[in-house]
């Protein structure tokens, strides 16, 4: 008999040890007990991931119950954290597409019935993971999130679409948009920084304004940057000042640099002040951009088109489970 279509194969590995559990009505007192009640969406391509399984195996001897759902297509992530208000925990397992996705899930429900958010990075960069400071090893990665709280942080805005790391204008955006998924699995991070110098040959640059709620600047580049974290393209700090809980963006814009101006952007680089003449930086609530044409914009990994869009933190939206030491926080937990 064929499986309906919106059915989700999990693989038989991810049964052993499970728990079984129907309306629990005692949620409250399963979390007192130490037991969580989470869901683990995993990406597809990495459902035969031996060390997930055997992490979950792990965590559900330990008196948790984990139910797994695995996306097979595009809008699966979102549409499986919209339908987890009742769990204890969300987890994303995956890129950071598939976080985006589960974000956007996450942001379909009302506030109050978004469960906390756990990750275990199984992407190619994992840049937000990664600058949270979350373990690229699944078993303390899932660890991590079973035992975790959920702390408040802030979301990004771009028009009708959210961000929870960056999003990349132009150059950034064309660079991870174009890189192969073959040129990836065969490189790894290497991949965006191979790729970008074949784009740096032929650059687009983008001219437009940038408005800000204290000044509106007009200039073309080929770079824009607006973070929540910190990090992106496989990587590369480019919002060194970023916290995810400050209820601000950070947006970093490179102009058109002539090859005499050059020592003078490298400077610039290093101060990162909002009045450069080449490289500006700036933390502020909220932001617009009103191209000339429209702009490719990379959100999280993900390519979208805008012909304006205005950016926004959304201040403690979700709550996010991190490690104690995550540099990503105002202050230390």
């Amino acid at each position: 008999m064929l499986a309906r279509p919106d059915t989700f194969v999990v693989p038989r590995q991810y049964f052993s040890g499970c728990k079984i559990e129907i309306n629990n009505p005692n949620r409250e007192m399963d979390a007192e007990a130490g037991s969580r009640r989470a869901q683990l969406i995993i990406n597809g391509k990495a459902a035969g991931n031996h060390a997930l399984r055997n992490a979950v195996v792990q965590q559900r001897a330990a008196g948790h119950r984990i139910r797994v759902r695995v996306t097979r297509k595009k809008g699966d992530a979102r549409r499986l954290a919209a339908e987890a208000g009742e769990a204890d925990l969300l987890i994303a397992a995956g890129g950071d597409g598939t976080l985006n996705e589960v974000v956007h899930g996450l942001m379909d429900l009302s506030k109050t019935a978004r469960p906390p958010l756990g990750v275990v990075p199984l992407g190619t960069a994992n840049d937000f993971a990664t600058g949270c400071g979350i373990p690229r090893d699944p078993e303390k990665a899932l660890a991590l999130c079973m035992k975790g709280q959920g702390i408040p942080i802030d979301i990004g805005k771009a028009n009708e679409h959210w961000f929870l790391n960056a999003a990349t204008v132009g150059f950034g955006a064309e660079v991870t948009a174009t890189t192969p998924p073959e040129l990836k699995r065969l490189l790894g991070h290497a991949a965006y920084t191979v790729m970008g110098a074949i784009l740096a040959m032929n650059v687009h640059h983008y001219r437009g304004k940038l408005t800000l709620p204290d000044r509106e600047i007009t200039g073309s580049g080929p770079v824009a940057i607006v973070g929540n974290g910190r990090q992106t393209g496989g990587g590369i700090q480019v919002a060194p000042r970023a916290r995810i809980d400050d209820g601000l963006l950070d947006v970093l814009v490179v102009r058109q640099i002539p090859a005499i101006a050059l020592l003078t952007a490298a400077r610039e680089l290093q101060e990162l002040s909002p009045d450069g003449e080449y490289i500006s930086y700036w933390q502020t609530p909220w932001a617009e951009v009103y191209p000339e044409e429209t702009i490719p914009v990379n959100l999280d990994g993900e390519p979208v088109r805008f012909s304006s869009v205005r950016y926004e933190a959304v201040p403690r939206a979700i709550r996010l489970i991190v490690p104690p030491n995550c540099l990503l926080l105002s202050a230390s937990i």
